[in-house]
């Protein structure tokens, strides 16, 4: 069985069980102590944080909203599947649903039907597609930077209707993977860093235009590549965010190189994907594992400050999956869940920091 509580939280209250009680006559003096530290305790408690990732909690569904773009692009009974990912994901507790759908305007009608989708279950979107030319996605010719930052233009003004305010936009996710070169390997690191500052200052300039307060810094990018690329000028420059997608074989070393990004860029820090398990990396897991090796990440970030939002990859069809590709969920799906929904993380954050306190008065 997995516990989805912090053990200490579990543990105090188990505690809680068999204990004597005693009658203890008290002097004046320290009732009145004893009622001024409850007084203070109840102010302290009053002062409940939550996790700063909650303002952005995502689930990604690259699997099916990119990669079958193609397949399912004239089916219409396809959206059956579409609306209950949408329906599950946002049960889950999460505010946003990642979409990768490719802003080629063969594939504009598969996007709407996503769209629509997570407007209707209350969703905000991350817009993770990109031209299918950048890497040579479904048979495209490849495109050059040049070209890129023209058509991530005219595709924000000819589609104003895709976007709604709180809406996070990446107009080249993982951009390393395109015409521009992996620049751990090309060694023009001041060029990738000036193409993703030219589309940062198109893509915010077109949100203006259409009137809609789009987020339009979200570049995922692998995590070695942020901290060759994301020094302390550039991120400033890109609105002090830093988005990783990163795997890793455990929580401990994920929140290790956060701390690192965040030290060195002097930004903020999304997950843009991250899960387990990852073939080659996080070794086998059985669903009980999964569920575990999330239950531990959690617990880590909900300690780790300057984590602005998180999107768990994936929601079915991969390695990582929450549901099964028949529907069922995992047993991770109720750990993301548990740690998605706001009043349980006050009652950890209430417990935690109680405790903290009773332990530094007495």
């Amino acid at each position: 069985m997995i516990n989805l509580l912090p053990r200490n939280i579990i543990n105090s209250n188990e505690n809680k069980k068999n204990k004597p009680y005693f009658i203890i006559v008290l002097s004046v003096n320290m009732v009145l102590l004893i009622s001024f530290l409850f007084i203070g305790i109840n102010k302290y408690e009053a002062k409940v944080r939550v996790p700063k990732y909650s303002s952005i909690q995502s689930i990604d569904t690259m699997k099916y909203s990119r990669d079958l773009s193609r397949q399912e692009l004239h089916n219409p009974l396809f959206d059956t599947v579409i609306y209950a990912d949408m329906a599950k994901i946002a049960k889950t507790g999460a505010n946003y649903v990642a979409i990768g759908t490719p802003y080629d305007d063969e594939f504009i009608p598969y996007l709407k039907r996503w769209v629509k989708a997570a407007r209707e279950n209350n969703l905000k979107i991350w817009f993770r597609g990109n031209f299918s030319g950048w890497e040579g996605w479904f048979g495209y010719e490849k495109i050059s930077a040049e070209e890129h930052k023209i058509m991530i233009r005219d595709f924000i003004l000819s589609n104003p209707e895709l976007f709604k305010d709180g809406d996070l936009f990446s107009s080249c996710p993982e951009c390393e993977n395109g015409q521009l070169g992996d620049p751990r390997n090309t060694g023009r690191v001041q060029e990738y860093r000036q193409f993703l500052i030219d589309e940062y200052i198109i893509t915010k300039g077109v949100f203006s235009i259409i009137n809609t307060n789009v987020s339009s810094n979200y570049f995922s990018m692998n995590a070695d590549v942020a901290q060759l690329i994301m020094d302390r000028e550039t991120t400033k420059t890109l609105g002090g965010i830093v988005v990783i997608d990163h795997y890793v074989n455990t929580p401990e070393r994920l929140i290790h190189d956060v701390l690192s990004i965040q030290n060195k860029s002097g930004g903020r820090v999304m997950l843009g994907e991250f899960g387990s398990p990852i073939p080659g990396i996080t070794g086998e897991q059985d669903e009980e594992d999964q569920a575990e090796w999330l239950r531990a990440l959690f617990l880590l970030l909900n300690d780790t400050d300057g984590v602005v939002g998180i999107n768990y990859w994936v929601n079915r069809g991969g390695s990582t999956a929450l549901w099964n590709n028949d529907g069922t969920a995992r047993k991770a799906q109720n750990v993301i869940s548990y740690y998605f929904n706001d009043n349980n993380m006050k009652t950890i954050f209430k417990n935690s920091e109680k405790n903290t306190k009773l332990f530094w008065l007495f």
